[in-house]
C-alpha cells in the first residue's frame, strides 16, 4: 500500500499574450513572479517564459491558437485555490474575462484558456502551500 503522496508542482500553459497572462495571475491571484526567462537574449520586456509562486508557468507562443473548447486534446481548466473568492472575482472583472456556464469562479481568459478559482479552507491553507520550496535540494 502506497504512503506517499503528491501535488502538481506546476501547469505548463502556451498563451499569446504572455505579459497579459503574468499581469493577470499577479493581479487577481496575487501569484508573484518565482522566475522569468529571457535567455534567449531577446528584450527582457518580452519574456519567453514565467514562472508564479503556485506552479502556473507561461511559454510565450504569439502564434499559438487554442483549439476549440470541445476539443479533448485541449487542458480542460486550470484549478487554482484562493485566500478570497470574492475579492479575486471582483479583480477579474477589470480584466474582462468571460464567466463559464459551469457557475461562480469558472472563468475563461482571452486565449481560451479556463480557470476555476476556489475558496480555500481555512484561508492559512495557500500560505502553507506558497511556503513548500519545489526547487530546494
Amino acid at each position: 500500500m502506497k504512503t506517499s503522496k503528491a501535488y502538481v508542482e506546476h501547469v505548463a500553459i502556451r498563451v499569446k499574450d504572455i505579459k497579459w497572462h503574468m499581469k493577470f495571475f499577479y493581479d487577481v491571484l496575487d501569484m508573484d513572479v518565482r522566475q522569468v526567462d529571457v535567455s534567449d537574449g531577446s528584450d527582457p520586456n518580452e519574456p519567453r517564459q514565467y514562472w508564479s509562486v503556485g506552479g502556473v508557468q507561461l511559454i510565450n507562443s504569439p502564434s499559438f491558437e487554442a483549439p476549440p473548447s470541445n476539443d479533448s486534446g485541449w487542458l480542460a481548466h486550470l484549478g487554482i485555490m484562493v485566500e478570497d473568492l470574492e475579492e479575486a472575482l471582483v479583480r477579474a472583472e477589470k480584466f474582462d474575462v468571460k464567466q463559464l456556464p459551469q457557475g461562480r469562479g469558472w472563468l475563461q481568459l482571452p486565449d481560451g484558456l479556463a480557470i476555476e478559482l476556489m475558496q480555500a479552507e481555512p484561508t492559512s491553507a495557500v500560505a502553507q502551500a506558497l511556503a513548500v520550496n519545489p526547487r530546494k535540494k
